[in-house]
């Protein structure tokens, strides 16, 4: 296995698997803008997920749209591989941030889901997935007030839809 900071690009195919405001937040509103080009995974927990979408590599705060409703009651399940709104603990606060689950964690699944909402999957990793676990295996530490940051930026250089 190689390390990630030899790799010159990452690349990841994902599939949007339901049609909601969650696949809106990210392929029309930040992919067609370019918001999430630029930006880090800046949360990695091995064994669990990996998130990004929300910071630049000095950590600071991408702009976003207003936060969506949670559409959790779609009834997709966070199984590996699936890809998911990221939130705060308030139900309808996600805008421009995912996570891809490392393993199946239906606990966030909304009938699981100690909130009662959960978190509303939208889209499954295709091809690639051995890039996000890759990832999700990163040394971490931390950085300006959050916990697991990886000591090195591994950076989205560009989202792109393909249709």
């Amino acid at each position: 296995m190689f390390g990630i900071s030899k790799v010159k690009y990452i690349l990841f195919l994902l599939v949007f698997i339901t049609t909601s405001s969650c696949s809106d937040i990210i392929h029309d509103n930040n992919t067609k803008e370019g918001k999430l080009n630029g930006t880090i995974f800046h949360r990695v927990i091995p064994n669990f997920m990996i998130q990004g979408g929300g910071h630049l590599p000095d950590m600071s705060q991408i702009a976003t749209f207003d936060p969506i409703i949670n559409e959790s009651s779609n009834n997709i399940s966070n199984k590996k591989g699936t890809i998911a709104m990221a939130r705060t603990s308030s139900p309808n606060s996600a805008t421009s941030q995912f996570f891809i689950n490392l393993r199946d964690n239906e606990f966030l699944d909304k009938a699981n889901a100690a909130d009662g909402y959960g978190y509303c999957v939208f889209g499954q990793v295709t091809e690639g997935i051995e890039i996000v676990e890759q990832i999700g295996v990163v040394a971490t530490g931390n950085n300006a007030g959050h916990s697991d940051v990886p000591i090195e930026n591994v950076v989205i250089n560009s989202v792109r839809v393909i249709e």
